[in-house]
């Protein structure tokens, strides 16, 4: 009697949690896995665990199986709905989060998004392990995009983990280069081969048609869905329905300037006195491990309290600000000669809003021409100086989803909307919490963990 109390009580409180949880997913098909329940902790009828026996006597290695199982199952679930780890493979964050930094990312601070590929090997994000071009994930079954409810939205300010927009055509062989950048280069090249040679030069469109089967030619191109893209985190600088703005590397939102984090760093010339060096021992006990030695010259990543520390070395002469990334480049978005912008100097740029209308023209639709295209899947084309959308001339466009603008706190070392654009809603992965570890990769064992940064705060 004992026992079966118990058993009606575990099932009690697990068919409420699970009632719950279905009420969250909002598909209520699911309630019929209150059967399951039922018939696991009651009426016994099916073994649902069929790879071992009810009663005692399994082997050593069905209990082995079973737990890893259970784990495998768990933890999966915790990941899609609750929290998952991130390392911090790259400095574009630096001074606010380091190379090496493990953190805690809530999935429930802007909601969970449901997989778009549920059937994938757990623990993988998009590639097997010792392979480089074999899907973790079947295809066949894609979902559409869907967010369930969670504690807020994302803020300005916030440190956001997302999926990399640009993403979803990789180059496998350089898949740490966007295969948009490795298009737009290899267009480059051959009209100015053409122009070099004396030959006819073409349209843009034609050279970005050549470079797109060149580059399709020389790589293995990997098509990926979005839950199945790179993780990346920024900064979100601006929220949908904002208007955005760099001038001489302040950023402005609305006219309003960012307020100011100790964490952002710009590179800088500090200039010696002759004979004088600062030693690498200095920059590294300050942790500055971007810096280049160029006779009594060195170029250096820094934050402003560290170029006020700096400045007070009795070996430095001055210090000045790099402004080599004061010149305009393709490779900035959106990629069109008509927005000569720089990674200093940018915009002024609507951030679209779910739900608003905007005037679109032959001048402003490099802007928004992904979004309408690639995220919210239109046909669009031009022809005759006419844009048509889903074969129906346009003049406006209503946006289906939000955006969002994200940047590096390491301001001249990221690559980030400036290049790539706007960041959609279906791409938010989650927000770091905290980081539960720290290693430093210049330092062996113990002495690279960074204790002080253990269970720091995001």
């Amino acid at each position: 009697m004992k026992a079966e109390r118990n058993n009606w009580l575990w099932f009690g409180i697990i068919a409420l949690l699970y009632f719950l949880w279905v009420l969250w997913l909002e598909n209520y098909w699911f309630l019929t896995g209150i059967a399951i329940i039922f018939d696991w902790y009651i009426t016994k009828t099916i073994n649902w665990t069929f790879w071992r026996k009810r009663e005692w006597g399994n082997s050593n290695l069905i209990e082995w199986i079973d737990a890893f199982i259970f784990a495998v199952v768990a933890v999966t679930l915790i990941n899609i709905f609750l929290f998952q780890n991130y390392k911090i493979p790259t400095g574009s964050m630096e001074k606010t989060l380091m190379i090496g930094d493990h953190l805690y990312v809530s999935k429930v601070a802007y909601g969970p998004r449901l997989p778009n590929t549920p059937l994938s090997l757990p623990f993988t994000q998009h590639t097997m392990p010792l392979t480089t071009n074999v899907k973790s994930f079947v295809d066949w079954i894609e979902l559409p995009y869907k967010r369930l409810r969670g504690f807020g939205n994302v803020r300005r300010d916030d440190a956001v983990v997302f999926n990399f927009p640009e993403g979803d055509t990789v180059a496998i062989e350089h898949s740490s280069v966007s295969y948009y950048s490795i298009v737009r280069d290899e267009a480059m090249g051959l009209k100015d081969y053409d122009i070099n040679h004396l030959l006819p030069v073409k349209t843009d469109n034609e050279y970005k048609d050549m470079a797109r089967d060149n580059v399709r030619k020389n790589y293995i191109i990997a098509i990926r869905p979005v839950d199945k893209r790179d993780n990346y985190i920024k900064r979100c600088v601006a929220i949908p329905g904002d208007t955005l703005q760099i001038i001489n590397k302040k950023v402005y939102v609305n006219g309003i300037p960012q307020k100011s984090y100790p964490g952002i760093q710009y590179s800088y010339y500090i200039y010696m006195k002759e004979n004088q060096d600062i030693p690498n021992k200095t920059f590294e006990r300050m942790e500055v491990y971007e810096h280049f030695h160029r006779g009594n010259v060195i170029q250096a990543w820094l934050t402003r309290e560290e170029v006020e520390k700096i400045a007070k070395f009795g070996s430095v002469q001055e210090i000045i600000p790099n402004d080599y990334y004061n010149q305009y480049f393709t490779d900035y978005f959106p990629h069109d000669t008509d927005y000569q912008w720089t990674l200093n100097n940018f915009g002024p740029l609507y951030i679209p809003k779910k739900g608003t209308s905007l005037e679109i023209n032959l001048h402003n639709l490099c802007l928004y021409e992904r979004i309408i295209s690639c995220y919210e899947h239109n046909k669009l084309t031009v022809k005759d100086g006419i844009i048509y959308i889903n074969n129906k001339p346009a003049r406006e466009y209503t946006f289906k989803m939000d955006y969002y603008w994200m940047m590096g706190d390491n301001r001249e070392r990221s690559l980030d909307s400036r290049f790539w654009g706007f960041v959609p809603e279906d791409h938010i992965v989650g927000k770091p919490r905290f980081i539960w570890l720290s290693l430093n990769k210049n330092k062996s064992f113990p002495a690279n963990i960074r204790w002080g940064r253990m269970l720091k705060r995001v």
